[in-house]
């Protein structure tokens, strides 16, 4: 029986695709990049940094409010998962322009701009319920957590349900 066996991972290969060739004409990441774009990230309150800073240049603000959008459109809340997604997703690379911001600077991004950065996510949920994309009908999510307290004796199953009602009927 012949398998389908692939290219092996050790021959060298030149890719010419640009990341732009490889991204749909109709995928999602365009749509944020348009997004972001759009906005004025002054009058909405983010912080911008001006060139008088010693040390590393900081990335765009604009960079870093797409790759938060991404993630609150994937469901990547964690800066850490973030972080990673910035190095494997090819969508998330053509978005930012494959910069690789650590966990350290995409939380700080969170934290300095927290009430700017939901009035955003707040316009973008609305615009697109507008659009029709969204339907809005989950409101919030409830971050409780409740253990469960049972044993297998104490357990009613569908099975067992049947067969007391079965026992009742009887009876």
């Amino acid at each position: 029986m012949a398998y389908i066996v692939g290219i092996d991972r050790n021959q060298s290969r030149m890719i010419t695709a640009s990341l732009d060739d490889l991204i749909d004409k109709d995928n999602s990441v365009r749509a944020i990049d348009s997004y972001v774009n759009s906005l004025d990230l002054l009058e909405l309150g983010f912080t911008e940094y001006r060139g008088t800073n010693r040390g590393q240049s900081p990335y765009r603000r604009s960079d870093l409010l797409k790759l938060h959008v991404y993630g609150y459109l994937n469901k990547i809340r964690s800066s850490r998962a973030l972080e990673m997604e910035c190095k494997r997703n090819i969508e998330l690379m053509w978005l930012i322009n494959a910069i690789t911001p650590d966990h350290g600077t995409i939380s700080g991004f969170v934290k300095e701009n927290r009430k700017a950065f939901h009035n955003t996510l707040q316009q973008l949920t609305l615009l697109l319920k507008g659009w029709g994309l969204i339907d809005g009908k989950l409101i919030a999510i409830d971050g409780t957590k409740i253990r469960a307290q049972n044993s297998k004796h104490n357990c009613i199953t569908q099975s067992g349900l049947d067969k007391k009602i079965a026992y009742t009927d009887e009876k």
